[in-house]
């Protein structure tokens, strides 16, 4: 397949592919970053495309694939999760030292959470993914999620209320 034959199949799809992409992601750079790489991999097996029926679906499952197996990388989200964190404690006004401590507490709160829960906050309550992403991305069906959800919630706020008065009445 030449390049020309390439970019007439491939390209149409474009703005569907980003779209997916930034919807899953919530980050520009990320999505395009990703769309660079599935539209490398694709040109690297091009030879083997000209069998394929519907590039369009083709694309939006590679596409959906790629980004779900990003969100599943710890890494991924353990970055995410600090860019946000620093940009949140960034906007609180500088002498509202209060709110700076207790983001701080509830980052160390969720950073104390159980691997799973852990990881089902930062999806859902950090990210803001739906369930059925969640539940893609986790392989736990939606009751396990809500289970989940449950827990590491009731356990932050009887933590965070716990510490903090603990704090109050030292003070």
């Amino acid at each position: 397949m030449d390049a020309t034959r390439f970019k007439k199949m491939f390209l149409p799809c474009h703005r569907k592919l980003y779209g997916l992409a930034l919807r899953l992601l919530e980050n520009e750079d990320d999505a395009q970053d990703l769309l660079q790489e599935a539209y490398l991999k694709l040109w690297d097996r091009r030879e083997a495309l000209d069998a394929i029926s519907n590039p369009e679906a083709f694309c939006t499952t590679l596409v959906r694939n790629m980004c779900l197996d990003l969100l599943r990388s710890g890494r991924y989200v353990r970055s995410l999760q600090r860019v946000e964190l620093t940009d949140a404690l960034a906007l609180a006004e500088p002498d509202n030292t209060e709110a700076r401590d207790d983001a701080q507490m509830v980052q160390t709160l969720i950073d104390g959470l159980p691997p799973q829960q852990r990881r089902v906050i930062r999806l859902r309550d950090v990210l803001g993914c739906p369930y059925e992403e969640i539940e893609s991305a986790t392989g736990l069906s939606a009751v396990n999620i809500r289970v989940l959800l449950s827990r590491a919630r009731k356990k932050i706020r009887e933590e965070f209320f716990k510490r903090r008065d603990y704090e109050k009445r030292r003070d």
